[in-house]
């Protein structure tokens, strides 16, 4: 019976010009050696199965060449290249330092450092997972990896360069592999098919690229495995059966019932993928790349960055053009969100299923967030007490007021259906303009959709149906939305349009100004105290106990006429406490009264701490004769044993 081979050691690159994905690195090492310009030391970094070891026994090799090619490459005819090949070249030392990482194996290879080479021009080390070296081995390392002999290159290899002394890199020449793209993996996986007669679709040889995730041991392991699976014959099918991938015509299929609002053929096709083996966090995933697939195949431009096969990237195409932007981005900001909080959820398979119920209404949304030309707008923020504010958006666009008739007139009432993305507090008469992160949208770009929550199923959501529903709602909330009382001049179509710095000065100074004009709350004992146990609360919450019970003991004073609040301790430990949250304490006073006049004081007053700390403690002597007054067996026993006392 042949010995059997597999993939990743019989197809391994034996020159650069076989290295796969890495034409950076291995064009920089033939030409330095064409130059005569090595380095003394190199180091090979990046992640798993990229070529990392292979590219230094190819450089290993070549460095040595007696016959080197005028290209850079070895010649593989040579006494060199066939004592290397076969495993049998003294010139060439190779350490694993995952299980060789003491000093005292450093010392061994310093050692053999010292010895020239009995034939050929170069000794090289090759030392693999640098990084398991002990920092006493680094740094008995150092003066030789510094000052080698000249015939003497060390060539380093690791997965995590971060974990390499800075002494160390500082000596070498520095190569940070890439992982290796899709297609190249694709394209060597379809070359080694044909060498060994393998009858293999590009679909299926997409998925292995796909899961192996750029490297291309694990992918030449995969292939080894589904052929022995198949029988020789790799299909889609076949493969996705044994990856334990889900297919991609479930997320078109779940899109299509999403598209229509048909929750119950999408709940029905995510239970069929749940029977099917698969979990709630794997089609959330798979769910994502798919949109995020789908909102790139809307430019032509990032259309390669869809790493799938041609006649599936025509398919995603196609489906694209009935979705917008608009949508695309919300639904991912929402799966987003729900896998997140996936690990957290009780009830999983709920958990996902809410999801997709939103995503069923999430186009409805969408459409009740656009004005008159289709164009996605940031609703203004209705300041609601100091709890967070929703986005709201109306269920009919309300009618322009007429002439003379202030804009005020608006409520609450018309602007009842709430979406469900919490937004920061923002204070009366700030304009959408000061909205510093609303960055317009360049022409072909992608606006950023600002709601994904959708409305009630059984909500009506024509026209004819707007006024009874605002009828039945005004009782419920009829208090106006506040305006400010100058609004700023909006920008022209041909004003130049504010972004970065200058935006941000204009929201803060519009944010300024508003808070300014609020009114006032008065100083009071009783405000003070309040307000003083909600700060208190925020480090109970986040179970700092120790603050709470240093913050709890002091004493709360007021200078109304001054504007200052006094905090006074009763030790020094608690004024330590209070002195590092000095400026917190400060801004939340100033805050809550909307008062930026507020001066906030400490003081010690140590005659709070308590008089009575106790008896003094006794001596030893003392309490010798204490004893011997209440217990005289005691003196007997000190004279009849001679004891001394030892204080």
């Amino acid at each position: 019976m042949e010995h059997f081979i597999v993939s990743a050691r019989k197809y391994r690159p034996q020159n650069f010009s076989t290295v796969v994905g890495q034409a950076h690195i291995t064009t920089t090492l033939k030409n330095a050696i064409r130059n005569n310009q090595l380095a003394h030391a190199f180091l090979f970094c990046g992640p798993r199965g990229v070529g990392k070891t292979t590219c230094a026994r190819i450089l290993a090799k070549t460095i040595n060449c007696e016959n080197l090619q005028p290209d850079g490459e070895a010649c593989n005819t040579c006494h060199s290249c066939v004592s290397f090949n076969e495993g049998a070249s003294f010139n060439i030392h190779e350490l694993d330092a995952a299980s060789n990482n003491s000093v005292d194996d450093i010392r061994t290879l310093v050692e053999q450092v010292r010895f020239a080479p009995q034939a050929g021009k170069y000794k090289i080390y090759i030392i693999d997972e640098v990084h398991m070296l002990s920092s006493s081995a680094f740094n008995a390392f150092l003066k030789t990896l510094e000052e080698p002999p000249s015939y003497a290159i060390f060539i380093l290899a690791t997965t995590e360069k971060h974990k390499i002394l800075p002494t160390i890199l500082s000596r070498c020449q520095i190569f940070d592999f890439k992982r290796i793209t899709i297609q190249d993996t694709v394209d060597h996986l379809a070359e080694i098919c044909q060498k060994e007669h393998i009858q293999a679709e590009p679909d299926a040889l997409h998925l292995v690229a796909q899961k192996t995730d750029g490297c291309m041991r694990d992918s030449l392991s995969t292939l080894d495995k589904i052929v022995s699976f198949t029988g020789g014959h790799l299909t889609y099918s076949n493969t996705l059966e044994h990856l334990n991938i889900l297919d991609y015509d479930y997320f078109f299929k779940v899109m299509e019932a999403v598209l229509k609002q048909d929750v119950a053929q999408a709940m029905l096709i995510f239970d069929e993928i749940l029977q099917k083996g698969f979990e709630g966090d794997n089609f959330l995933n798979g769910w994502a790349e798919f949109l995020r697939n789908l909102l790139l195949c809307k430019e032509d431009k990032v259309q390669h960055l869809v790493e799938v096969s041609g006649n599936l990237r025509e398919r995603y195409k196609q489906l694209s053009g009935h979705v917008s932007p608009a949508y695309l981005i919300t639904a991912l900001h929402l799966l987003n969100e729900t896998e997140i909080n996936y690990r957290l959820a009780r009830n999983k398979r709920l958990h996902v299923e809410m999801a997709l119920i939103k995503l069923c209404f999430l186009q409805q949304a969408i459409t009740l967030s656009s004005d008159d030309s289709g164009e996605v707008v940031k609703k203004k923020l209705v300041p609601d007490g100091s709890v967070p504010q929703k986005l709201r958006a109306p269920f009919a666009r309300a009618e322009s007021p007429k002439a003379g008739q202030p804009a005020t007139t608006q409520t609450i009432a018309q602007q009842e259906a709430r979406l469900s993305i919490e937004v920061p507090k923002t204070p009366a008469g700030t304009t959408p303009a000061a909205n510093a992160y609303a960055a317009p949208v360049a022409s072909g770009g992608m606006p950023a959709a600002n709601a994904y929550a959708a409305p009630a199923a059984n909500t009506p959501a024509t026209p004819a149906a707007a006024p009874a529903a605002a009828t039945h709602a005004a009782p419920a909330s009829t208090r106006p939305i506040p305006q400010p009382a100058t609004r700023p001049a909006q920008p022209t179509a041909n004003a130049p349009k504010l972004t970065g710095l200058a935006a941000m000065k204009q929201a803060m100074a519009a944010t300024q100004s508003t808070a300014a004009a609020q009114e006032r709350i008065p100083l009071t004992m009783g405000a003070l105290h309040v307000y003083w146990e909600e700060f208190i609360d925020r480090f109970r919450q986040a179970n700092k106990m120790t603050v709470v019970s240093n913050f709890a003991l002091a004493k709360l004073g007021l200078n109304v006429e001054a504007n200052e609040i006094t905090l006074t301790s009763g030790n020094i430990v608690q004024l330590r406490f209070m002195e590092e949250e000095k400026l917190s304490i400060s801004e939340f006073f100033k805050g809550r009264f909307r008062n930026h006049s507020i001066i906030v004081t400490f003081i010690l007053d140590e005659q709070q701490a308590p008089a009575d700390l106790g008896p003094i403690p006794l001596s030893g002597r003392e309490q010798l004769a204490k004893m011997v007054e209440k217990y005289p067996l005691v003196k007997e026993l000190k004279d009849r044993m001679n004891l001394e006392l030892d204080v």
